[in-house]
């Protein structure tokens, strides 16, 4: 009878060990796709509907054969742009090749925008060649730049800029150095939307009068606690204050990836990977919102 109870008892952990590592793997391996509708009055009528997909932290991760899935998420929501921001190589397993065949599939859903993470910095000279591949496969490289897009008779500012580790410090003040950058753009009235790999610098755009931002870099905090949130992100620390989702502030909204990939810490835990899709609305009677869809 003893017997019998310790082979339940190693039948039920295992089976418990089993299911635990499955979901892990299903946690780390599928994708999670997060719609977000932004409103703003400063959005022409012919930018309503307008939607970008966000591609961020790629780090080289496989999503099936050839990125099958993602990619094919990735179409299915039929976006009139994608926005890359950052890492789309990893600093510690660099793959440019890799990355470079994602681009190449990304280009042929929608027009492609990339801005740097701290990965690219980090790459050094290897980061020319990811540079060369990206724009031979007609991605827009926006490093420090803005550019106009434009819809019917209408436009808005579309902004890129270089991940602060392009400075040649270790860990430079991001907000520093990108709202430096942002004073430094004689920028239009129209509504913008910026680029930028670093989240923990949203006062900085906010107070440029930057209408949405874009970013990634924290990782969804790499492992999530309901009601708390993410546990670390770089540059933020412990508990950070913008580790995923939708923030305002004085009427800029600001809008963070959970990423794709891994790098440091090759675990998610609670925290899926995220495609992220923010469809562009111009009537100031409906709110900001997100919902989350599993593929």
């Amino acid at each position: 009878m003893i017997v019998m109870k310790m082979k339940e008892k190693i039948i039920a952990l295992s089976a418990a060990a089993a299911l635990a590592a499955g979901t892990v793997r299903w946690g780390n391996t599928s994708v999670g796709v997060t719609r977000y509708t932004v409103t703003d009055g400063r959005v022409p009528k012919d930018f309503s509907g307008f939607r970008i997909a966000l591609v961020s932290d790629y780090h080289n991760t496989d999503f099936g054969r050839h990125n099958r899935r993602l990619v094919s998420a990735i179409r299915k929501e039929s976006p009139d742009m994608i926005a890359v921001t950052g890492d789309m190589t990893d600093a510690i397993r660099t793959d440019i090749g890799v990355a470079a065949a994602f681009a190449r599939q990304l280009v042929m859903i929608a027009p492609v925008y990339y801005v740097t993470g701290n990965h690219e910095a980090r790459i050094g000279e290897r980061f020319g060649q990811l540079e060369e591949e990206l724009l031979s496969a007609g991605v827009n490289v926006l490093r420090d730049r803005a550019v106009a897009l434009r819809r019917g008779d209408a436009s808005i500012t579309l902004i890129g800029l270089d991940d602060p580790r392009f400075m040649g410090e270790e860990d430079p003040d991001a907000a520093e150095v990108l709202g430096e950058k942002l004073r430094g753009m004689d920028l239009p009235e129209a509504y913008s939307v910026l680029l930028s790999h670093r989240p923990e610098a949203f006062g900085a755009y906010a107070a440029n009068g930057i209408g949405l931002s874009l970013c990634g870099h924290a990782h969804g905090g790499q492992i999530r606690f309901p009601f708390l949130g993410g546990l670390y992100a770089p540059h933020q620390g412990f508990f950070p204050k913008y580790d995923a989702g939708r923030y305002t502030e004085n009427g800029a909204v600001m809008i963070v990836s959970r990423g794709l990939g891994n790098s440091q810490f090759p675990v998610r835990l609670n925290d899926r990977p995220e495609l992220v899709i923010v469809e562009l609305q111009t009537d100031e009677r409906r709110n900001t919102h997100g919902r989350l869809q599993s593929l």
